[in-house]
C-alpha cells in the first residue's frame, strides 16, 4: 500500500489543531515528568545551521520579549476558540500596545494568521480580529518504522496533514543500512511535497519500535526488527540533512503514538487525558499518559509492557525471557494460536472468530488467551500507577470488543482498588501510523517553546 496525500486532517481536533484545550497544556504537549530525557522533557534542540531559522545569538535567553511571546503563543494555541488582541490583553494582563507588537511578531513569524473581523453585536470601535494558528507555514515531520510498514507525515500548526506516505513491507530481521535510507528517501519526498505547499519543515522526529539511546540518535535494541546498536538518525538522513529541518531526533514509537492518541482523545472530550496506552503491531508497546503528558521514565525506556512476564515458565520470547506478554498477545503469537498466517490482518482474525466451526473456536480461544494475558499485565500496571483508563491501539483496535470483557475480568479480580474504581477500555481512532503523527507533533513543539527564533530579523 502506498498513500500520498496533500490535503488531509489529522483526525478530530479542536480549533487549536494540537488537540489540547486546557490553558497552558500545549506548552507541556509531549513533555515527560522524567525531565532527564530530552525526547519529551523539553523542546527539540536545533543542530547546526541547516535550517534557515536556526537559533540566533541571544534568541534563547529568558528575555521579557521572549517570555511574553511564549505566553501569547500558548494562549492562542490552547484556548480552543479564536482570540483577539483585546482578549489576549485581558488574559495575560499585558497592555494592548504590548500585545499588538507581539502579535505583529507572531504574524511575521508565520506562526499565527488573522481571520475575518467580527461584525455585528453593537460593539463600538473597530471590530475584533480573531487570531488562529497559521496554515501551511511551519510544519513538523514525523517518520515511523515498524515491523510491517514505514511512514512519513508532515503536519502544520493547525494539525492538518500537508503530505504523507505509507509503505507496506516486512522488516523483520532486515538490514538497517538498507531500510533506514529507504525511509529517509520517503521522508524527503513528503518534506518536499509540504514545501511545495509553502511550508518550512522545522524538524523531524523518527519513531522506532524499541529502546532509543539517550543521545536521541541511536537505537539500542529493537527485538522485532532484529536491530541492535544502530545510528538510526545518520542512516535516515544521509547527505540531505537540510531537508529534515533544524533537528532530527529518534524516539520510541509507542510514546509518540500515545502523544497522538492523547491529542485525539483530548479533542473528543475537551479535557486533558490520563490513560495507559497499549498497542500491538508485531510486538507490544505501551506508554503512560498523565494529563496528556507522556511519562517516559528516567532513561526514556518506560512502557515496555510487552516484556512483562505473565507466566514465568511460559514460552520463550524473542527478547530471551520466558512468558512475556508478547508471547501470548503479540500479533505474531495471536495469529499463530489462531492457526492463521502471519500476514493475516486483525479484521480477518475477527471474521474467523465469528465462524461456528473448529477454526472459529480456535480463533476465539486465541483472542481470549490474549485478553487474559493483557489483563494480568495491565492489572500489575494499575496497582503500581493508579491509572484506570486503557486505550487500545494498533492490532488491538479491531479486537477491542472481544478483548475488553476478558481484560476487565482480570482487572476486577487482580487490581487491589477494583471495588472502589471504574475501569474504562477505549480504542484509538485507528489512524494508520499514529507514531508518525506523534513525531510531527513532537517536532512542532519547538515553535511553541521558542517562537522568537522564527521572528524575522529587522532590516
Amino acid at each position: 500500500m502506498t498513500q500520498d496525500t496533500s490535503s488531509k486532517t489529522a483526525g478530530p481536533r479542536p480549533s487549536t489543531g494540537f488537540g489540547v484545550t486546557s490553558r497552558g497544556s500545549l506548552a507541556r504537549l509531549g513533555r515527560s515528568s522524567g525531565a532527564d530525557h530530552a525526547d519529551y522533557a523539553r523542546s527539540p534542540r536545533s543542530e547546526g545551521s541547516a535550517s534557515a531559522h536556526s537559533p540566533r545569538p541571544g534568541a534563547r535567553q529568558e528575555t521579557l520579549r521572549e517570555t511574553n511571546l511564549v505566553l501569547l503563543t500558548e494562549e492562542i494555541f490552547s484556548a480552543g476558540v479564536a482570540l483577539s488582541r483585546a482578549d489576549l490583553a485581558l488574559r495575560t494582563g499585558m497592555t494592548r500596545s504590548t500585545v499588538s507588537r507581539l502579535v505583529d511578531d507572531l504574524l511575521a513569524a508565520r506562526i499565527i494568521r488573522e481571520g475575518s473581523p467580527a461584525v455585528g453585536g453593537g460593539a463600538r470601535g473597530r471590530p475584533a480580529v480573531p487570531l488562529h494558528p497559521a496554515r501551511a507555514t511551519l510544519a513538523g515531520l514525523g517518520v515511523e518504522i515498524s515491523v510491517d510498514f514505514m511512514a512519513a507525515r508532515a503536519l502544520d500548526l493547525t494539525g492538518e496533514i500537508l503530505a504523507e506516505e505509507i509503505l507496506d513491507g516486512d522488516f523483520r530481521g532486515s538490514d538497517p543500512e538498507a531500510v533506514l535510507p529507504q525511509a529517509g528517501a520517503m521522508a524527503i519526498r513528503v518534506a518536499r511535497t509540504a514545501a511545495a505547499r509553502g511550508a518550512t519543515i522545522v524538524g523531524t522526529v523518527l519513531a522506532l519500535p524499541g529502546l532509543v539511546g539517550a543521545d536521541e540518535h541511536s537505537l539500542v535494541l529493537a527485538p522485532n526488527l532484529g536491530w541492535r546498536g544502530v545510528d538510526a538518525v545518520s542512516l535516515l538522513v544521509g547527505e540531505e540533512r537540510e531537508v529534515f529541518g533544524g533537528f532530527i531526533h529518534a524516539a520510541n514509537e509507542a510514546k509518540l503514538a500515545a502523544l497522538a492518541v492523547a491529542q485525539e482523545l483530548a479533542a473528543a472530550d475537551q479535557q486533558e487525558q490520563t490513560f495507559l496506552y497499549v498497542s500491538a503491531q508485531m510486538g507490544i508497546g505501551a506508554a503512560v499518559v498523565i494529563e496528556s503528558v507522556v511519562d517516559v521514565g528516567q532513561h526514556g525506556w518506560a512502557g515496555e509492557i510487552g516484556h512483562i512476564s505473565v507466566e514465568p515458565n511460559g514460552p520463550q520470547c524473542g527478547c530471551g525471557a520466558l512468558g512475556c506478554l508478547e508471547t501470548y498477545a503479540g500479533k505474531r503469537s495471536l495469529l499463530a494460536a489462531a492457526g492463521m498466517p502471519r500476514t493475516a490482518t486483525a479484521q480477518e482474525l475477527v471474521e474467523l472468530s465469528q465462524r461456528d466451526d473448529d477454526d472459529g473456536r480456535k480463533a476465539c480461544a486465541a483472542i481470549d488467551r490474549a485478553g487474559w494475558a493483557l489483563g494480568v499485565a495491565l492489572a500489575g500496571a494499575m496497582n503500581l500507577l493508579d491509572v484506570h483508563d486503557i486505550v487500545l491501539g494498533g492490532v488491538y483496535g479491531p479486537l477491542a470488543e472481544m478483548l475488553s470483557p476478558r481484560i476487565e475480568e482480570e482487572l476486577n479480580s487482580r487490581v487491589l482498588s477494583a471495588q472502589w474504581s471504574t475501569f474504562r477500555v477505549r480504542t484509538a481512532s485507528g489512524q494508520p501510523a499514529p507514531a508518525a503523527t506523534g513525531g510531527a507533533l513532537r517536532a512542532m513543539r519547538c515553535v511553541v517553546d521558542a517562537p522568537l527564533q522564527w521572528v524575522p530579523l529587522p532590516l
